[in-house]
């Protein structure tokens, strides 16, 4: 089965603030987009994915991204996470009736193809599906096979959303880069520990030169 992925990113200068205590803010855009780059530049090099979908009304997220191999969804409605990633689907379905669909978080810089590849095998087996983030409280994928509405509950609890939602929670082991998303300090330290992508090790590595 082959995936269409829909990633979706709000705009660089309101984005991961809860990072303020680990970045300063005049860094923190540079490093979202990072994160959203290494984290499409993996998706689209997974041999399951046919193509991936961003869903950012950010103009420089969007041409960075589309030069990446992405296209490109205006969040047209404006009604937060869930919502974008509603009418992006739609948008991908409009287009394509019976593509299979992805929900993928786009702060993963750790992400591996080969994991992706795993999880999403795993996935083709359930009408509706889900990876559970490395916290255990959020999620960082969703899936719904060819006919099935995606019915994103991203946010806060999403895991117990999607699941109380009929989602099937994928129980994987050795998938750690599909499931660490970055949101604190910490979550970039255990990014770092799995391996991070280039642009965002290269983020990264001023940071480190700058606190020295």
């Amino acid at each position: 089965m082959q995936w269409t992925l829909v990633v979706p990113l709000k705009a660089l200068a309101r984005a991961k603030s809860r990072l303020a205590d680990t970045v300063g803010d005049g860094v923190r855009p540079g490093l979202a987009l990072a994160f959203a780059q290494d984290t499409v530049a993996a998706a689209l090099a997974c041999p399951a994915v046919r193509d991936v979908v961003v869903v950012t009304d950010d103009a420089r997220a969007g041409r960075e991204l589309t030069a990446l191999g992405a296209a490109v969804v205006a969040d047209e409605p404006g009604g937060g996470l869930n919502t974008a990633l509603t009418h992006a689907a739609a948008a991908v379905r409009a287009a394509r009736p019976e593509s299979a669909l992805a929900a993928l978080n786009a702060d993963l810089p750790a992400l591996r193809p080969v994991e992706l590849a795993r999880v999403l095998e795993a996935a083709a087996q359930f009408p509706r599906a889900f990876l559970a983030d490395a916290a255990g409280i959020g999620t960082t994928l969703l899936t719904a096979a060819p006919g099935r509405e995606l019915r994103p509950a991203f946010g806060a609890d999403s895991r117990a959303l999607h699941s109380a939602s009929g989602a099937v929670e994928l129980r994987l082991a050795a998938v750690e880069s599909v499931r660490q998303d970055v949101d604190t300090g910490d979550d970039l330290r255990a990014a770092l520990a799995l391996g991070l992508g280039p642009r965002t090790a290269a983020v990264a590595e001023r940071l480190l030169i700058a606190g020295q």
